[in-house]
């Protein structure tokens, strides 16, 4: 039987509720599958804060590193809103990430046609929307030096090294290549000199996998389209920034954040997370919605576990509980047949695993 050891970070506000179920549907599959998992719980964010004084400690990045993959619930909150930046949560997984060299973020944005009618786009538009946006995690503005911020004036720094651009168009391409076979990379090359290396670089690059069509357009474009025409994209490879905003835009054509998981991948180990926040306004009430992070789980098995079977398991699951009407209350405006809460949700894809 093959042992997978598992880091859990729960986190903050909603975090420790939706990792228990993605916890629950993992157990799951050990039932009918040759798999078992050991989890071993470590603090990250605010509530490391309270207990240890530092958003990171030691110890959570030091059982990280042991385990074959980490997966977090959400961070931050307003009670740490007023600490200095360097102490506020979101440092910590900031620094979790860069400890892990996870320096590929990967966010499928895929569209169930029972949740056509969640969109706020027309359906028209909608439906049979399959994307993967692939953003650069750990270089650009969001790291670079120098940066300061004075009374009457603040500055930013964008840098990217050539090999940081390398490795994160070969994993775009690398996914493209088990997909619809294109990557569109998006950038701002009409402007930006950090935009014309990347440009430069990824056409480079792209000789490698000519299999693979490759296209270019500027950012500002590709925000426009995927409103306009979400369907012309596969695989979306773009930088830290672009790829921020990209894929919270994206997120909301699904018709709720709580339905897509993330994956930010390396060489080695994986840190798995939905991309919703905290919501300590919904903690403790059983409302909030565990499905991104049950699918983030299922990117753990398949990116970092090499077990595409259990997490196309998970995936049939999840799309069978949402077509079978079951709704929490984000996604409780169109096609509902039963209501449910966080802890009903999570016993209904994991009563779905064959």
């Amino acid at each position: 039987m093959k042992e997978y050891n598992i880091a859990i970070l729960k986190g903050d506000g909603i975090g420790p509720e939706v990792i228990e179920q993605a916890i629950k549907v993992l157990d799951s599959l050990t039932k009918t599958q040759n798999v078992s998992f050991k989890y071993h719980e470590f603090l990250i964010g605010g509530i490391a804060i309270d207990e240890t004084g530092s958003p990171l400690p030691e110890d959570t990045i030091n059982g990280c590193k042991k385990c074959d993959s980490v997966l977090l619930g959400a961070i931050g909150g307003p009670k740490w809103d007023k600490l200095p930046r360097k102490q506020k949560p979101e440092t910590g997984l900031l620094g979790i990430r860069k400890e892990l060299d996870t320096y590929a973020n990967i966010r499928p944005v895929k569209i169930y046609n029972s949740m056509l009618k969640a969109s706020p786009l027309k359906e028209s538009i909608i439906s049979d929307v399959d994307m993967v946006i692939v953003r650069e995690l750990t270089g650009g503005i969001y790291f670079g030096e120098p940066r300061e911020k004075n009374i009457n004036s603040a500055k930013n720094t964008m840098i990217y090294e050539k090999y940081e651009i390398q490795r994160i168009a070969k994993k775009a391409f690398e996914i493209a290549q088990h997909r619809k076979k294109r990557v569109c990379s998006v950038d701002k090359a009409n402007v930006l000199e950090v935009s014309q290396l990347w440009r430069e670089t990824v056409s480079e690059i792209a000789k490698e996998y000519k299999d693979v069509e490759l296209s270019h357009m500027y950012v500002d474009n590709a925000a426009m389209q995927i409103i306009l025409n979400p369907r012309e994209f596969d695989v979306i490879l773009t930088s830290n920034l672009f790829g921020d905003i990209l894929s919270d835009e994206a997120s909301v054509i699904t018709g709720s954040i709580g339905l897509l998981g993330s994956s930010s991948i390396g060489n080695k180990i994986g840190l798995y997370e939905p991309i919703h926040g905290s919501a300590p306004d919904i903690s403790n009430l059983d409302i909030a919605n565990p499905i991104a992070t049950i699918l983030s789980a299922s990117m753990m098995l398949e990116y970092s576990l090499d077990e595409k079977g259990l997490a196309d398991n998970i995936n049939q699951a999840v799309e069978k509980a949402i077509n079978d009407g079951y709704r929490t209350k984000d996604i409780s405006r169109f096609d509902v047949k039963h209501l449910v809460g966080t802890k009903k949700m999570g016993d209904i894809i994991a009563s779905n695993i064959k």
